[in-house]
C-alpha cells in the first residue's frame, strides 16, 4: 500500500516521512510532494492508495486537490492534515468522503493510530470486493456446468430425472420446485418450464398429484392408518393433508378408505 504525503512544507512533510512507522501501519512506500500539482502527477500514475494531505496550501488547497480526486474517481482515500479547526474544512471533508481529519500539530503516534485504522479498512474493502468476484466466478461456473449438463441430456432425460427424484422424496416435506432444480443442475424457473412444456403440468401440481396417487394407494391398505399415510407423502400436518387429499379427490382420506375397503 502506498501514501503520498501532500504538504507546502517541506520540512514538515519530510520529518513525517522519516518518523512515522509506515512498515507497523501496513504501507510499503511513502512519498513527497509539496503541492496539489505535484500531487495530481503522481496520482495519475495510479499506484496511490491514501493522500494525507495538507487543507491549506498556496494555489489550491487540499480540499480541492481531493474534489479532483473524486470527480476523477480514482480509488485513492484520504487523511486531512490543518492548522485550523475550520467547521467550513470538516463539513466538506465528510462530503468528499474524507477518511479522517487530524488537527496539526499531532503527534506521531496519532497519525499512526489514524493511518492504520484507514489502512485496516482498505484492506477490509479489498477483501470484501475480491470476496464478491469470487462469488461472481463461482456463479458462472454453476451456470457453464449447468449448461453442460443441459447439452448431454435432451429435455425427455432431464424430466425422467426430474420424476425420478420426486418419487424418491415424495414422504419428504420439504420437496419442492427449488429442491428438484438444484439436484438437476438447473434454474428452478427454465426447468419449470420444460417440466410444463413436456407433461403439461408444472412441477408443483406433479409433486401434489404423485403425493396424492401414492395417498390412496396406501390408503387403500385397512392395516395402514390415515396419519401414517400422511407422513408418508410428506404432510408432518395431518389436518393439511387432509384439507390437500379432499381437494383432490373431492373426500376426506377416511371416507375413502372406507369406500375402498367396503367394495374389496
Amino acid at each position: 500500500m502506498t501514501v503520498l504525503i501532500v504538504n507546502d512544507e517541506v520540512w514538515t512533510a519530510d520529518m513525517m516521512k522519516e518518523e512515522v512507522d509506515w512498515t507497523g501501519c501496513g504501507v510499503d512506500e511513502v512519498k513527497a510532494v509539496y503541492d496539489a500539482d505535484g500531487a495530481r502527477k503522481e496520482i495519475m500514475k495510479g499506484d496511490i492508495d491514501i493522500l494525507l494531505c495538507d487543507i491549506e496550501m498556496p494555489r489550491e488547497n487540499g480540499i480541492e486537490l481531493l474534489r479532483w480526486v473524486r470527480e476523477k474517481q480514482y480509488d485513492v482515500e484520504c487523511i486531512f492534515l490543518t492548522c485550523h479547526a475550520n467547521f467550513i474544512y470538516a463539513q466538506e471533508a465528510v462530503k468528499l468522503n474524507c477518511l479522517d481529519y487530524i488537527l496539526m500539530p499531532a503527534r506521531t503516534e496519532e497519525i499512526q493510530e489514524v493511518l492504520c485504522k484507514v489502512v485496516r479498512g482498505i484492506q477490509k474493502k479489498r477483501d470484501n470486493r475480491q470476496l464478491e468476484q469470487y462469488g461472481a466466478r463461482w456463479v458462472e461456473s454453476q451456470k457453464e456446468e449447468a449448461y453442460e449438463v443441459q447439452g448431454r441430456k435432451s429435455n425427455e432425460d432431464i424430466i425422467r430425472d426430474c420424476e425420478q427424484y420426486i418419487h424418491q422424496n415424495l414422504k419428504n416435506s420439504g420437496l419442492s420446485v427449488n429442491q428438484v432444480a438444484d439436484f438437476c443442475h438447473l434454474n428452478p424457473i427454465y426447468l419449470n418450464r420444460i417440466f410444463r412444456k413436456e407433461r403439461n403440468i408444472s412441477i408443483g401440481q406433479y409433486i401434489i398429484r404423485e403425493r396424492m396417487t401414492l395417498a390412496a394407494k396406501l390408503l387403500s391398505d385397512p392395516g395402514i392408518s390415515a396419519h401414517t399415510v400422511a407422513e408418508k407423502t410428506g404432510y408432518m400436518n395431518y389436518s393439511y393433508f387432509s384439507t390437500a387429499f379432499k381437494k383432490f379427490y373431492g373426500c376426506s382420506p377416511q371416507h375413502y378408505a372406507e369406500r375402498r375397503n367396503d367394495r374389496i
